[in-house]
């Protein structure tokens, strides 16, 4: 009796010691569709695969979070999915951990994993999983055999007409009004930096402004659509990729002038998870397990490699896939972080004139 206690407790004591070794993650993310994908691509099989148990958590965008928890040093969170321009804030008040690519995320075959990152997917603090895009979209059965092909046709009441959508906000709508009155991609932001560049965006818009239905949340661009109030409007992707696939609508990607954004993982400064932080970064920025995203969400994987994994089907949906691409303007972080207070004045005074 006494030795079968002492196999007992000796058991007991392994599966405490086992326990409190366990390894820990705690990942953040924006919730809802977005973070169940994450989940089911990338959270459960490395937690499964790695034997690490993985808390998520909600992240409110931001770096306030971030901030409050480094410096009284209580970090909850060891990974948080995040826009690049945040990721590049955070990163210079030293709330992130450097990221190597040489060492933490995964080469392909003899290339180094940083050549095969899209440009500016990768930066000191983030890796790179995804880019979004905003763009302008459109309802097929108001134009029928003449759909819009570029973004000047946004503006061009007469030749397609009917209401325009834009989200009410001068980042995008600065943008687009530029390159339809001309402006090459790359000299967009130089200009925008201007004085005359920005009365002359204001002048574009100018044109459509008595035809434009504001938006503010990322559900109405496409039921404005579907009611018939707009025959286009700006949009994120993946939003008009769910009413497109899964609720049949007659919509239709405008992919000339597409705002392109990047987002990725970043490590908390002071993670006190580390070792397991990298790993899961190493692992949920492999070519193969950002493409598994792409048919949950539409997002294009932040590797070229990725689209070899990819359907068929959904690569024509992606802002990455080559065709795509083509009149894409990837969005500056460092512009907006330079010139956000003064141009969304300026988009207000603007709303407000007659």
């Amino acid at each position: 009796m006494r030795a079968r206690n002492c196999v007992a407790s000796a058991a007991v004591a392994l599966l405490m010691a086992g326990a409190a070794n366990a390894s820990e993650l705690s990942f953040a993310s924006w919730g809802g569709a977005w973070q169940d994908a994450q989940e089911k691509t990338a959270v459960r099989p490395f937690g499964a695969k790695n034997k690490v148990s993985i808390k998520s958590n909600t992240y409110n965008g931001g770096i306030a979070q971030l901030r409050t928890q480094v410096q009284t040093n209580n970090v909850t969170w060891d990974v948080v999915d995040m826009q690049l321009a945040d990721a590049m804030r955070a990163c210079d008040e030293g709330l992130l951990e450097k990221i190597n690519p040489a060492v933490d995320l995964a080469p392909v075959g003899d290339m180094k994993a940083v050549d095969d990152f899209l440009p500016g997917a990768v930066s000191e603090c983030l890796a790179g999983s995804i880019t979004w895009s905003t763009l302008i979209v459109f309802n097929k059965d108001k134009f029928g055999a003449t759909p819009p092909t570029k973004i000047a046709d946004f503006f061009d009441l007469k030749k397609f007409p009917g209401k325009r959508a834009l989200r009410k906000a001068p980042d995008g709508a600065l943008e687009w009004a530029l390159l339809a009155d001309g402006v090459p991609a790359d000299q967009v932001y130089k200009l925008l930096a201007t004085n005359a560049g920005v009365e002359r965006a204001f002048k574009k818009l100018d044109t459509i402004k008595s035809s434009v239905v504001w938006w503010e949340t990322g559900a109405q661009p496409p039921q404005l659509l579907a009611d018939g109030e707009v025959t286009m409007s700006s949009a994120y992707n993946g939003r008009i990729y769910s009413a497109i696939v899964s609720d049949k609508k007659p919509f239709d990607f405008l992919w000339d002038g597409q705002l392109t954004n990047i987002e990725g993982y970043a490590i908390v400064k002071g993670a006190k998870n580390l070792k397991e932080a990298k790993a899961f970064v190493r692992y949920a920025t492999e070519p193969e397990t950002l493409a598994a995203l792409a048919p949950l969400t539409a997002y294009g994987p932040a590797r070229k490699s990725s689209l070899r994994y990819v359907d068929a089907k959904v690569a024509p949906y992606l802002p990455t896939a080559p065709k795509n691409m083509a009149g894409a303007l990837n969005v500056s972080p460092e512009f907006w972080a330079d010139h956000a207070d003064d141009l969304n004045q300026k988009f207000a005074a603007w709303l407000n004139r007659k």
